[in-house]
């Protein structure tokens, strides 16, 4: 060793990168390609959440409507039976004051005794009350005057046990009935539907859940186990998406 020469200080060995190190990592050690598959879950579960949640509201709308609906058919239809009943009163009055007044009639000597060949006659009370029925109501008693009630003891007692007597308000109340029904059903159906969607966005939650835990893990049995639930749970919800109806 020549003299007034000091030795070379050895160089510094680089400082090894955290980084670099961690995304050498295996995939089950938690490396970069492991927390990206994690952040794919973790957004696939937000965007499901999201979707579940809007398709619970649209269907809570058609709950709703159809609930509404279903009222406002119910109403009418209560409407529409009253009518139906006012009517049939009507009729029953105006039958009752012409079978009295016809009756009187053939006392009397003057009119013809109605057995099928009935003619009503303005210049008479019958005859006059004949023409006054509704529109409803004289098909059946034509029908039921040709069945000769007077002189044939098979004959229908009145004209209400005809088949061609029918009020158009009752028959209006009858289908707003089963419209409500119809309405309330689909309101019922409705309201599963979105608690089936609600179900779901908690399905997403747990993915949520398990994912964010799976990257906190440090065992590896560990992040195993919660990577898979959280797979399982994301196939298992995005099933039900597709098999679930869609309202727009």
């Amino acid at each position: 060793m020549r003299a007034g020469r000091e030795p070379a200080e050895p160089e510094p060995e680089p400082e090894p990168d955290a980084g670099a190190g961690r995304g050498s990592a295996s995939w089950w050690e938690g490396g970069d390609w492991f927390e990206f598959t994690l952040a794919v879950l973790l957004a696939l579960a937000a965007v499901g959440t999201a979707w579940a949640g809007f398709q619970s509201a649209k269907w809570s709308g058609v709950q709703a409507n159809s609930y509404a609906s279903a009222a406002a058919a119910r109403t009418e239809s209560t409407r529409r039976s009253t009518e139906a009943g006012q009517f049939l009163t009507i009729d029953v009055i105006m039958f009752t004051q012409w079978l009295t007044a016809l009756n009187e009639e053939i006392l009397a000597g003057p009119s013809q005794r109605p057995e099928g060949t009935y003619r009503p006659d303005p210049d008479t009370v019958s005859g006059l009350l004949f023409t006054r029925f509704r529109s409803e109501f004289k098909p059946a008693v034509t029908a039921w005057l040709r069945t000769r009630p007077l002189s044939d003891p098979a004959a229908p007692v009145t004209p209400f046990a005809m088949p061609e007597y029918r009020l158009s308000a009752e028959e209006d109340a009858l289908r707003r009935l089963d419209e409500a029904q119809r309405l309330s059903e689909r309101a019922r159906q409705a309201n599963q539907r979105s608690d089936n969607y609600v179900l779901t966005a908690v399905l997403f939650a747990l993915v949520l859940f398990f994912s964010s835990l799976a990257g906190r893990a440090r065992s590896r049995l560990a992040r195993m186990l919660l990577f898979g639930l959280s797979v399982l749970t994301l196939a298992g919800a995005a099933v039900l998406l597709l098999l679930y109806p869609v309202e727009v």
